[in-house]
């Protein structure tokens, strides 16, 4: 990446949510299969079934981190070229213009020419049929001088103007295609990473696919019962804040009741979107990335939010985890290359990965520990 491009967060502490260096959603997996039969290495030379699940977790992890990569790049390239087209054109203008000033020199070198090159002297004078022959020649020079003067002038600062211009494009161009080239690898590791997560699935026998169902079923009913327990910990918390604003008054109560109708607007968006499938790269209105699902559902809500996870992570106020709101954005692992839209009681509505569809799940469907921040965009 280019020294200019935006630095990606690291693992570290947001408002007090533990954001590990190194957290997978397969560090789960792996520890529930490590207390089944299949967690034993294989002997026959095949990867053991908990090899496979933590690869292909593994490789939609770098699918994901890639796509995002994919769309940050793909942001600049969208910019960059509207940029270099409006360079090219305003360069065409001032060909244009740099045309015109020529053709004018041209002009006047041409009644220099007719008129004589030098202007009337003494000689001129005397030989003129009047004095008034002399000064009408005499004024005339002078104003083609003065004219032609002011031509080379222009011709001389449009010729600057153009060569500037045609500079500035051109390291517009080339920066457009050091981001085109990212683009392109963005696009060639998601598409290798998910090839190799589908060849290991198709390596699973029938028997093998349903031990990894019974696993995902355990997993989401452990993220069921961490997801209830918060609920019932933000429930017990409001309480007592709506005991101590009723003699008080809150301050933020309209404030507060602004969010909430531009989250409800956020979170109808996305739960209509429910049942349609994750596409890597994809805004909708057919599909969706994590992040395109998150931009699209503030964008109904009339907010406006960056294009990745990268950009979405600092557009807004982050908060503790126990005082996330419905709305709020929750974002996953510590390169922060996922996110969901959170809709309270432990739950949110995101686009998960390649092969699933838009859902709501508990925000621990991959354990606590791949929880990296939760930010307020409005």
């Amino acid at each position: 990446m280019a020294s200019h491009r935006k630095s990606r967060p690291s693992g570290t502490r947001a408002a007090g949510i533990r954001t590990p260096a190194l957290a997978t959603a397969a560090l789960t997996s792996v520890a529930l299969l490590s207390q089944t039969a299949e967690a034993t290495p294989s002997t026959d030379g095949k990867p053991s079934l908990e090899e496979v699940e933590k690869k292909v977790d593994a490789l939609y992890r770098q699918a994901e981190s890639a796509t995002e990569k994919y769309n940050a790049a793909k942001e600049r390239t969208d910019r960059q070229r509207k940029q270099v087209d409006t360079l090219l054109d305003d360069v065409a203008r001032r060909a244009d213009r740099l045309n015109t000033a020529r053709e004018e020199l041209g002009t006047f070198a041409a009644a220099q020419y007719r008129t004589g090159a030098a202007a009337p002297d003494t000689a001129t004078f005397l030989l003129a049929d009047s004095p008034q022959d002399y000064f009408d020649q005499t004024q005339l020079m002078s104003r083609l001088t003065s004219r032609q003067k002011g031509a080379v002038d222009d011709y001389v600062t449009q010729q600057s103007a153009t060569m500037k211009k045609r500079q500035e494009a051109a390291r517009s161009l080339e920066a457009l295609t050091e981001t085109q080239d990212d683009l392109k690898t963005a696009k060639t590791t998601v598409q290798a990473k998910l090839a190799s997560a589908r060849e290991l699935l198709s390596r699973l026998t029938a028997a093998e696919k349903a031990r990894l169902a019974a696993i995902e079923k355990r997993q989401q009913e452990e993220a069921a019962r961490k997801a209830a327990e918060l609920a019932r910990q933000q429930a017990a918390a409001a309480g007592q804040e709506t005991s101590s604003n009723s003699t008080s008054g809150s301050s933020s109560s309209a404030s507060g009741s602004a969010y909430a109708t531009k989250a409800a607007k956020a979170i109808a968006f996305a739960r209509a979107q429910i049942g349609k499938p994750y596409v890597w790269g994809a805004t909708g209105p057919g599909s969706y990335d994590c992040s395109g699902l998150s931009q699209a559902a503030w964008k109904a809500a009339g907010v406006s939010l960056p294009r990745t996870t990268y950009d979405q992570v600092n557009a807004g106020t982050t908060v503790s985890l126990a005082d996330a709101q419905p709305g709020d954005l929750v974002f996953f692992y510590g390169d922060v290359s996922h996110v969901g839209i959170y809709i309270g009681s432990g739950m949110m509505i995101h686009a998960p990965k390649p092969g699933a569809y838009v859902r709501e799940e508990s925000i621990y469907y991959g354990g606590e520990s791949i929880i990296h921040s939760v930010v307020r965009p409005a």
